[in-house]
């Protein structure tokens, strides 16, 4: 079956990596037996799926397995591409040059000179194909990719980024003529037709024939573009006359196909504007990006046990902090949304199997591409944030410290002081955000905190623990404990039974 003629109403799974991985193997077999034109694109559309989805998902899980993965099928992608692309410039050679004309003579000549050679390259690229590597890749990572569930919240963001970038690409094709800003395009264009079909299957069952119908046009043009540029390069002492004729047929071609194009984006159906309402807007924004890091978290085991408690802890201290008005950082909407994305993302170090985890995750957030709904500001906050939530203290030295201004520096050790706190709490002995308050006394902040250990041992920690975000307070921090309230559970009252024979008396 051909790539194009996926039936709608399969199910999610069919269409995710899973599936996709499945017709590599299935496509191979047929490339192997005989790589004519329609093997070969169906094989390279199915590593394609996989590969895109690949890059998608490090973005989110920056798992080895998945650029393993995507290094498996490289050789095998290219080769079947050069093939691929002779295949679709014959056709086109066909179809706009008349039989036994000197242009396309000189191109068939020049497409057939390697026929051969990448005909035995792609089988031998193809015989080479690690399958069982492929086979183990498509456990693991079926198993991975389920961090983003179809059509969540955290699926619709990472679309949303693909058609951010892509929208901008659009913009500036319509500015131009000149095929590269639309070949861009076409890739971009790609980009969010892969995510949309393998994350968010309900939406691509609307949006499919128009993705579908925007890729082929600008894949279109695409060729012609090269069908020119190889004419221009293989046939360039021809006549003049002659060339021109060709020149005009593949302009005509070409611009039918941008007219059928802007009619699309631009006329009645205005399908950027289409795929655009269909994805969070406006408020949803926040809860979609923030979806989104709650996947990486998810990923390195960041939301689990007790990385899961520091991260209510700290939440639980931030909204006590805030109630009592203890400082802007506390009551700033942008201040809130990182500090929650902080709180949830401050445990991925440790997936990330460095000497120094704290930095590693810092590093991997300046890695990923900025979420949309954030701006660069609140992204390298949190980034910071995250880098300085255990360890050593920031200092005015550091680079990364050193360019904030003032109140960003605030902002910064209120909230990397928070979880710093956050940490050590449950290493005293505190064992639920029930109860938790933070209090104001006449010259002091006081933290009651349930089940807190009284001990020396206990009481170092905390002062340790609360130094950071204590010079933002500007304040003596008191952690005290207090009594963990008991849950009083009833028995059941047993009803006295009377012996029969004083019954009898």
């Amino acid at each position: 079956m051909a790539s194009g003629s996926i039936i709608p109403g399969l199910q999610d799974e069919q269409r995710g990596l899973t599936y996709w991985m499945e017709r590599v193997l299935e496509e191979l077999e047929e490339v192997r037996s005989g790589p004519d034109t329609d093997a070969v694109h169906d094989l390279r559309v199915a590593l394609r799926r996989c590969r895109s989805l690949a890059v998608v998902m490090e973005e989110v899980d920056p798992d080895p397995a998945w650029q393993e993965m995507r290094k498996i099928g490289r050789k095998l992608f290219r080769q079947l591409g050069e093939l691929r692309d002779r295949q679709v410039l014959e056709e086109w050679a066909n179809k706009l040059g008349s039989e036994g004309g000197a242009v396309r003579q000189r191109l068939a000549t020049h497409l057939e000179k390697n026929e051969a050679e990448e005909r035995d390259a792609a089988l031998r690229a193809a015989g080479k194909f690690d399958a069982k590597a492929w086979k183990s890749y498509e456990r693991v990572l079926g198993h991975r990719a389920r961090v983003v569930a179809p059509n969540s919240l955290a699926a619709k963001s990472l679309a949303l980024e693909r058609l951010t970038a892509a929208r901008e690409l659009h913009l500036r094709a319509l500015r131009t003529e000149k095929p590269e800003p639309w070949h861009t395009l076409r890739i971009g264009v790609k980009r969010f037709r892969y995510t949309v079909e393998s994350l968010l299957p309900e939406l691509h069952e609307c949006w499919g024939e128009n993705l579908k119908r925007v890729q082929d046009l600008l894949g279109e043009v695409h060729d012609l573009d090269v069908l020119a540029e190889t004419i221009a390069r293989v046939a360039g002492d021809e006549p003049e006359e002659v060339r021109a004729g060709w020149m005009e047929r593949i302009a005509a071609e070409r611009e039918s196909r941008l007219d059928a194009y802007r009619q699309l984006s631009m006329g009645e159906k205005r399908v950027w504007q289409d795929w655009k309402e269909g994805l969070p807007q406006g408020e949803q924004l926040e809860a979609a990006a923030m979806a989104r890091l709650q996947a990486t978290a998810k990923a390195l085991g960041a939301n689990r046990g007790k990385a899961a408690h520091v991260t209510r802890v700290a939440l639980k201290l931030y909204r006590e902090f805030g109630r009592l008005k203890a400082g802007e950082v506390f009551s700033n909407k942008q201040h809130r949304k990182v500090m929650e994305a902080a709180a949830g993302l401050h445990a991925i170090g440790a997936g990330l199997r460095a000497k120094s985890p704290e930095k590693a995750a810092r590093k991997f957030l300046r890695r990923l591409p900025l979420p949309v709904g954030w701006t660069e500001p609140e992204w390298d906050l949190l980034g910071l944030v995250v880098r300085y939530h255990r360890g050593k203290e920031p200092k005015a030295k550091q680079k990364g410290y050193a360019r904030l201004t003032k109140e960003e520096r605030q902002a910064l050790c209120a909230m990397a002081g928070v979880l710093r706190l956050a940490r050590v709490l449950p290493k005293c002995g505190v064992e639920s955000t029930k109860g938790l308050r933070v209090e104001r006394s006449v010259d002091a902040l006081i933290v009651r905190a349930p089940g807190l250990e009284d001990s020396e041992a206990a009481a170092a920690r905390v002062a340790a623990g609360k130094h950071l975000l204590e010079t933002v307070l500007e304040r003596p921090l008191i952690v005290q404990t207090v009594p963990v309230e008991l849950k009083v559970v009833e028995l059941p009252r047993r009803e006295e039974t009377v012996p029969v024979a004083a019954a009898s008396d």
